[in-house]
């Protein structure tokens, strides 16, 4: 799962979530797709090899592998997001660090704090939200479903045994 609970600390009255999108691609599939990408396409270009056709193809396919590159490392610029819950007795806070260095703050008394699961009705299915402090943030918008509902009973458990 793209979430985990970091070890607690050493008097146990803190836990910390710490959640990430799921990447279907990584570093290395990048690489091997861009270069399986290019073998592809230099294939069909082994027949004009030598011919003044080559050089009418070549800035085409250069540009089709540059667009596949930079549409890629979008992709992976635009997923640099990363949500930090912490639980204690004091307070609950998250931290978004979304793309492009965006930082977004949240705290709330524990006490006051509630998950809630929107099974309709939210932008997704299953949308799960912590309401304190006179205001609604979402949690792990990039997680699937299934996901969701899991945290939603984890998260639940875990604030509960705070208060």
């Amino acid at each position: 799962m793209p979430y985990e609970w970091l070890p607690p600390s050493a008097d146990d009255t803190q836990a910390r979530l710490h959640l990430w999108p799921y990447r279907s691609l990584p570093r290395k599939g990048f690489v091997l797709f861009i270069g399986a990408t290019c073998a592809l396409i230099l294939v069909p270009m082994l027949s004009v090899l030598g011919s003044p056709v080559l050089w009418g193809i070549l800035p085409f396919f250069a540009l089709a592998i540059w667009g596949m590159w930079a549409a890629l490392a979008r992709s992976y610029k635009d997923a640099e997001i990363v949500e930090d819950l912490t639980l204690s007795r004091d307070s609950v806070s998250l931290i978004r660090h979304g793309p492009r260095g965006r930082r977004q703050d949240w705290q709330a008394n524990p006490y006051w704090v509630s998950v809630q699961l929107h099974l309709t009705g939210g932008p997704v299915p299953n949308y799960l939200t912590l309401k304190g402090n006179s205001r609604e943030v979402e949690l792990g918008a990039f997680l699937s479903e299934s996901e969701r509902l899991s945290l939603h009973d984890e998260l639940s458990e875990r604030l509960a045994r705070l208060r």
